[in-house]
């Protein structure tokens, strides 16, 4: 009594236990277990699972999948699930299926740990710093992780089902870290070994583009990389690798050189592939059409492609019977062309090409069509320092030589008398159509002044002139337009002159003599002017000057001072 009146809320051990047994889950299942459960029925809500032959729990309906708005579980399915808590004594278990899978997941985890590390897995998203790896439950792939070489596009490994390693794991916290590259550096160490027993000059092995540049490859052969060239991968022509190649592509290449020592190889694909020239120095002979492909062009001509690897170089001069500027105004890259075979170097693999071959030469008709002595108009197309190019037809131009302008003007440069696009008339002087050469002359359509000098200016005839030029010896007087004659130094004055300069000025006019005319050369004098009772031919300061080669006083002469400029 005593013991009832000091704590009457004590409850005895019988009932104690009556408690406990009441709170205990029938079939033996305690909160926090992990068991295996019967789908009974499926709700809105809940899926109602069977744990054992007494006890029932619910799962809500939210943690199973769903396709089409249908979630995937039916009647009758087995499922592993966790005993959380129950509400009441009397009433629902709750159940969860994800904490059941996620418990299950780290149990395999720390079990993987404690042995290799390795898991399976399936990449699943893009995340930052790497990618998220779903084990049965989320983990982390570090971008420098997850291939053996680094790569901008880790979007290419999403969706792949893949063997990790565990380096990091914090259960706590939920932190898994794994790494493919370590077991990629295993197999490929193990692959290394092998490949370098087996690696000799002039093996064909197979390998897989690791890395492309702008000169060529990095092939991994199984641990071991080698360089393939860009001039190594066809026998074509490749601009860039990336034509050819990407990163990954499974090939086979042939061992070209191998150095142990540095660890160096050459390797090359189109030497397991026929060389096209062994077929081609038959197949393309001089004189033959063949069809190609323009694959580049140059200020030289360009290169058509006449078969994967064969390529043949049109020169500029052979493409056309008129004058080209530059390649790019006749074909493009990636035009088809016909062409013909003109010659075949087949130790240098070269062939040259033609492509005017094939069309008529309109040069075989300039001459007849344009005998010499024909008059032509044209527009002045281009002028150079040395005469006038003169459209005659389409393609086919004449030169006039500066010597071929005028009779009469001194002419130092073509533009002093003719401007680009100037309309002229000029006569056909001579036609070369082996060298595609037309001569033109302007002052062929006049009469020669020269001609009739000796008629205009006989000897005692008294004309005025303007001074032109003075040398140490005289002075070149023009007494008409193009027309000039020699006043020696001995034929200024009755006195001697010491210095012409100080006798005459440049364009000053003066009255003068013709003393004679000889071989187009006309000698002036002034004192004859005063003392015109010596004979000409007592003269002999200029007799021997017209003897000598000094001076020039006509046309002719002035023409041919031009010339040598």
């Amino acid at each position: 009594m005593s013991d009832l009146r000091q704590n009457p809320a004590r409850p005895s051990e019988s009932s104690l236990e009556a408690l406990l047994d009441a709170s205990r889950i029938p079939g033996g299942v305690n909160e926090g277990e992990i068991t295996e459960g019967t789908v009974k029925s499926v709700s809105p809500e809940f899926v109602i699972v069977t744990l054992g032959e007494a006890a029932e729990g619910q799962v809500p309906i939210k943690e199973f999948s769903a396709v089409n708005g249908v979630p995937q579980v039916k009647v009758g399915d087995k499922l592993d699930v966790l005993v959380e808590f129950r509400e009441t004594l009397s009433g629902p278990i709750l159940l969860s299926k994800t904490k059941a899978a996620a418990l299950k997941t780290w149990d395999n985890i720390c079990t993987a740990s404690d042995r290799d590390g390795i898991l399976e897995g399936v990449i699943v998203a893009r995340v930052k710093g790497g990618l998220s790896v779903d084990v049965g439950v989320k983990a982390f792939l570090p971008g420098s992780q997850a291939t053996l070489w680094p790569t901008h596009d880790l979007d290419t490994l999403i969706g792949e089902k893949q063997t990790f390693k565990v380096i990091k794991f914090d259960k706590k916290r939920g932190n898994i870290v794994l790494s493919r590259r370590v077991l990629l550096e295993r197999e490929r160490d193990a692959r290394r070994k092998e490949s370098l027993q087996n690696l000799q000059e002039g093996a064909v092995i197979a390998g897989t583009v690791k890395t492309i540049t702008d000169y060529g490859a990095f092939i991994d052969l199984g641990g071991i990389d080698g360089l393939m060239h860009v001039t190594d991968m066809s026998w074509g022509r490749v601009n860039h690798p990336r034509e050819l190649l990407k990163v990954g592509d499974e090939l086979k290449v042939k061992v070209l050189k191998f150095d142990a020592a540095a660890g160096r190889i050459s390797l090359g694909l189109k030497q397991i592939q026929e060389d096209p020239w062994t077929a081609a120095a038959a197949k393309y002979t001089p004189g033959v059409a063949v069809k190609g492909r323009v694959v580049s062009i140059t200020d030289y001509g360009a290169f058509v492609e006449l078969a994967p690897g064969v390529e043949g170089l049109m020169h500029v001069s052979e493409m056309s019977w008129t004058r080209v500027k530059h390649p790019s105004k006749v074909v493009g890259i990636g035009d088809e062309i016909e062409t013909m075979v003109l010659d075949v170097d087949r130790a240098a693999k070269r062939i040259s090409l033609g492509m005017k071959q094939l069309a008529a030469n309109p040069w075989t008709l300039v001459a007849a069509k344009y005998p010499v002595g024909t008059v032509i108009k044209g527009k002045v197309r281009n002028i150079t320092d040395f005469g006038i190019f003169v459209g005659i037809e389409d393609g086919i131009d004449g030169l006039v030589h500066i010597g071929d302008l005028t009779w009469t003007q001194r002419v130092k440069h073509p533009s002093e008398l003719h401007s680009k696009g100037d309309d002229v008339e000029a006569m056909v002087l001579h036609v070369n159509a082996a060298e595609e050469r037309v001569s033109l002359g302007i002052k062929q359509l006049q009469e020669d002044p020269r001609s009739k000098i000796a008629q205009t200016y006989p000897p005692g005839a008294r004309i005025k002139g303007k001074v032109r030029k003075i040398t140490d010896f005289g002075a070149f007087i023009e007494i008409e337009p193009g027309i000039e004659g020699l006043c020696h130094i001995s034929e200024f004055d009755t006195a001697r002159v010491e210095d012409p300069y100080q006798f005459l000025k440049i364009d000053q006019e003066v009255e003068v003599m013709v003393l004679d005319v000889d071989n187009e050369r006309i000698a002036l004098s002034i004192k004859a002017l005063k003392e015109p009772t010596e004979p000409v031919e007592e003269r002999t300061d200029y007799r021997a000057y017209l003897n000598s080669s000094d001076g020039r006083a006509t046309l002719g002469d002035i023409l041919k001072d031009k010339g040598r400029g």
